[in-house]
């Protein structure tokens, strides 16, 4: 699914909450990053991120 930057912004911006306030990651992280955004833009180039977007047609 293609998203537009302000849905990508948007499930960034979540997941980074989620993660720095102790969720667990998704994805195996290199030990040099530690910055929760960069770690939810890992989990969201693999595509493991659990939060979906429903668009409203119409």
């Amino acid at each position: 699914m293609k998203y537009t930057r302000f849905e990508r912004a948007r499930i960034l911006g979540a997941r980074a909450l989620q993660i720095s306030m102790g969720a667990p990651v998704l994805v195996d992280v290199p030990k040099t990053i530690i910055d929760p955004l960069s770690i939810a833009e890992l989990e969201f180039q693999k595509g493991v991120i659990p939060i979906t977007v429903r668009r409203e047609m119409g």
